[in-house]
């Protein structure tokens, strides 16, 4: 629209336009004289030099040579009327080419990738089908504080064997792999398990995925256990008493020159010591802990056996 033009004298040219454009295959004289006619007396100058126009009808030109929409072709009403219904008809089939079908080959990516963490992370897996076995030394006086009608409990003993687990170098730990029996003679082990369904357990748990028999897996766990020598400070403690994580496990490397530093790790609960873990390969020889987490506090607190 032009800057100077006002609404009203705007809409005035809309409709002369119209008027000519859309009958010009039809329209007489008579018609365009008769628009041109109502919008002489509101514009004086035009680009259209309305002067042209301004004799007799009879010298009107057939064809007005108007600017206005001059490259743009004309139709008649009922033309229109046909062609855009059919242009839709054309341009939807067209648009569902673009459509991009969900396929085996292009998988959904709309799903942002948010795996779990692994620290601890239970896996089901096939026997044998782990990196290294962690043994956990449980500090018996702390489960007896709330056990103490346990079975382990009437020997007051200082670390006693909870399990020998298979782990994997991620963080994760398989479970429950197969159903196979336990050891025809639990009794035989009942040195480390004086608990037979403790025994039971951490064979079901943990000794099924060992790729071992029942009988093997317990001699294993039974030669990891006897491997570690229990520091004569924490052995013969008569009295609570309240020591770093690092000077807990230094007395450990200290009474096992054999088991290095990046061996070991302390699990606490509440401040309170409840194990000391000992990474070993599957020849049950000690090695750098992978994923282990090791307790954080500054100072845990040691009950006495």
């Amino acid at each position: 629209m032009p800057g100077d033009r006002n609404v009203e004298e705007w809409k005035s040219w809309r409709e002369l336009e119209k008027t000519l454009n859309v009958r010009s295959f039809s329209s007489t004289r008579r018609d365009r004289a008769f628009a041109l006619r109502r919008i002489s007396n509101r514009r004086s100058e035009s680009t259209y030099s309305l002067e042209k126009f301004s004799g007799p009808f009879s010298n009107l030109p057939s064809k007005p040579s108007l600017r206005l929409n001059a490259a743009k072709p004309c139709y008649p009403a009922p033309m229109k009327q046909r062609i855009f219904p059919a242009l839709l008809a054309l341009l939807l089939p067209l648009a569902g080419c673009y459509a991009r079908p969900q396929t085996a080959s292009s998988p959904d990516t709309s799903k942002a990738d948010n795996p779990p963490p692994r620290t601890h992370q239970r896996s089901a897996g096939a026997a044998a089908g782990f990196d290294f076995y962690l043994l956990n030394l449980s500090w018996s006086p702390e489960f007896c504080q709330s056990h103490p009608s346990a079975t382990e409990c009437g020997a007051h003993a200082s670390f006693v064997l909870h399990g020998l687990w298979p782990q994997n170098a991620n963080g994760s730990y398989p479970e429950n792999c197969s159903n196979a029996p336990g050891p025809a003679d639990p009794a035989q082990y009942k040195d480390i398990y004086p608990d037979q369904g403790l025994l039971k357990h951490e064979w079901t748990t943990h000794g099924t995925c060992s790729g071992l028999s029942a009988d093997d897996f317990f001699a294993a766990a039974r030669t990891a256990f006897h491997s570690v020598a229990i520091p004569p400070a924490l052995s013969g403690l008569t009295s609570q008493v309240s020591m770093p994580p690092e000077q807990i496990l230094g007395d450990f490397t200290a009474s096992n020159p054999n088991i290095p530093r990046s061996s070991l790790a302390l699990s606490c609960g509440n401040n309170y010591l409840t194990a000391v873990e000992v990474c070993l390969d599957k020849n049950l020889h000690p090695m750098a802990c992978p994923s282990v987490r090791s307790c954080r506090a500054n100072v845990v607190r040691i009950p006495p056996p």
